[in-house]
């Protein structure tokens, strides 16, 4: 059985934190709807920050999710793992320190991956918001 690779995580808290501010700005830029961003660091080992948005459509999920893409490795030199583009109704985007979650409006509310990464007793963030520490 094959295994992919792992995309590279950082131990610099600097760098992380410029990949976490390209994410929210790259999202920002493309008008995602609704971008929520949940600290990890210290509660989980996958990432120290999981970003979660949304499209108003497929197309605009994937256009998100490629620019995205992109821009990471132009300014990053990190090339994330995509999975899910072809349909665009949920795209997970691995950078490492950072993973995003793109979804359709309706597919995200099925899933509700806020609440899921909520931490303790804390409610879910809402759009615009990082839940406490």
């Amino acid at each position: 059985m094959a295994t992919t690779p792992s995309v590279t995580r950082s131990t610099d808290a600097a760098e992380i934190e410029a990949l976490h501010r390209l994410v929210l700005q790259s999202l920002d830029d493309d008008q995602a709807v609704e971008t929520v961003s949940i600290p990890l660091a210290g509660k989980s080992t996958i990432a120290d920050h999981m970003v979660i948005a949304s499209g108003r459509s497929t197309r605009q999920v994937a256009s998100m999710a490629q620019k995205l893409a992109e821009r990471i490795k132009a300014e990053c030199g990190r090339s994330p793992r995509i999975e899910g583009l072809p349909t665009a109704d949920w795209v997970l985007i691995d950078a490492g320190d950072v993973i995003v979650h793109l979804f359709r409006p309706e597919v995200r509310s099925f899933y509700n991956l806020e609440r899921m990464w909520s931490f303790g007793d804390a409610p879910a963030p809402t759009a615009g918001e990082t839940p406490a520490h």
